[in-house]
């Protein structure tokens, strides 16, 4: 199969990078052919690329056209596109509907219905532009405190719904767990596109040690944000006589740094090799996120490596970590159930040893390289059987699609 994967890079590094690389390099290893088109948040520098991101990020006719010159180079047989925020706009989406190309769309995050992707306002779930007005994030600036940024990404929103974009221009959505299809569908997605298909790590080479007194401690990974919980983590820990390491960086580090009791260190942002060494020696990871999160590689990577997880009870992770099964839950935001739970986790070990295989059979049955490559592949078959229904029912679909863009864009696009 030949598959072009699209991807926008943000200038910090993140999950949905990682996920893009996975998969792009599982592609290839099984044998098909895989050409990439990226684009880079570093190409927005100066007062004017600012400007002109603005204005064009509902849609881009500059980015529409390079995007079909790659797609008359590659002539692929379904375009998968990761991040399509902010250069190259949905345009893209249209470009494959004028050229009768199915596109597969992953939703890594809630950006199709929330300004700032996270469905997050002042460290609270907020839910006020799923179904209604996506210009509630220019009143409580929620793009970066930006009312100018947070109107552009409205405005980029209540396009594609006037459009139709998500109706009319994707053929199949890839959402991460039943969590975030439920949230989709509320948002207006048709449920009949999405598929649901998780994040996967390839095997990281780590394995449950084979007693408990073999691994020590607690242990975070991820961004230093407001969304994650770290505040609450932190003062959670000053009741708890357990070493916790924290790996990652963000803009509160200085900030925990200067708060955190003894027993907290941190080891700053770390390859994925030494995190994976940190993850086979730490007997429990925490993640005590404020927000839905979508599917946290980080959470994959602790299964893998066999790492039972204590998990706030929240969106996607409360599908994700199971009591008794691969973690613990606790209620988020709540320092007192942080604390029961790590305590409890800790006063038992053979429990830990128990949720320690479970933890590792789960990510075998579910979350490796081979039933991911499965997965995605039947995705991609199904988008182009959907697409070839289309045109047989409809003969000259593509010319006449083609036609019906050209006057679309002329008319409601800038």
């Amino acid at each position: 199969m030949r598959i072009l994967v699209a991807h926008n890079h943000y200038q910090q590094h993140g999950g949905e990078d990682a996920v893009f690389a996975n998969e792009t390099a599982l592609l290839n290893e099984a044998g098909h052919e895989v050409h990439r088109y990226e684009v880079h948040n570093d190409a927005i520098a100066s007062a004017s690329d600012k400007v002109r991101a603005f204005l064009t990020t509902p849609y881009s006719r500059a980015a529409r056209k390079r995007f079909e010159a790659k797609l008359d180079a590659v002539d692929p047989d379904v375009v998968h596109v990761h991040n399509y925020f902010p250069l190259m706009t949905p345009a893209v989406f249209y470009a494959c509907t004028a050229h009768g190309i199915p596109v597969v769309h992953t939703l890594h995050n809630f950006r199709m219905m929330c300004a700032n992707g996270l469905l997050l306002r002042d460290g609270k779930v907020c839910e006020k532009c799923v179904s209604g007005s996506p210009f509630w994030a220019a009143a409580h600036r929620c793009y970066r405190d930006s009312f100018a940024g947070s109107v552009a990404v409205a405005r980029m929103i209540g396009a594609q719904r006037r459009w139709e974009t998500w109706h009319r221009h994707v053929t199949r959505f890839i959402a991460l767990t039943q969590f975030e299809r439920t949230k989709f569908i509320e948002a207006g997605v048709p449920p009949e596109k999405i598929r649901i298909k998780p994040n996967f790590v390839p095997e990281p080479g780590t394995r449950k040690p084979s007693s408990a007194s073999s691994r020590s401690g607690a242990l975070y990974v991820g961004r230093l944000s407001h969304e994650k919980g770290l505040h609450t983590l932190i003062e959670a820990w000053r009741e708890l006589p357990i070493p916790l390491r924290i790996a990652g960086d963000g803009p509160l580090l200085t900030e925990l740094q200067e708060s955190a009791p003894d027993n907290v260190t941190f080891l700053g942002r770390l390859p994925s090799a030494q995190v994976h060494a940190e993850m086979g020696r730490a007997s429990l990871l925490v993640m005590p996120s404020n927000w839905y999160e979508g599917f946290p590689v980080t959470l994959v990577e602790a299964l893998a490596c066999g790492l039972p997880i204590a998990a706030s009870r929240i969106g996607s992770l409360q599908e994700l970590v199971r009591d008794g099964e691969n973690g613990f839950t606790f209620e988020p935001g709540n320092v007192g159930d942080i604390v029961r739970t790590v305590r409890r986790a800790f006063d038992d070990r053979k429990a830990l040893v128990k949720l320690s295989r479970g933890a590792r059979a789960m990510y075998e049955d579910n979350y490796t390289a081979d039933r991911n490559l499965e997965q995605l592949v039947a995705i991609y078959a199904e988008a182009c059987a959907s697409l070839s229904a289309a045109s047989t029912d409809r003969p000259g679909l593509q010319h006449a699609g083609r036609e019906w863009m050209r006057r679309t864009v002329s008319t409601r696009c800038m």
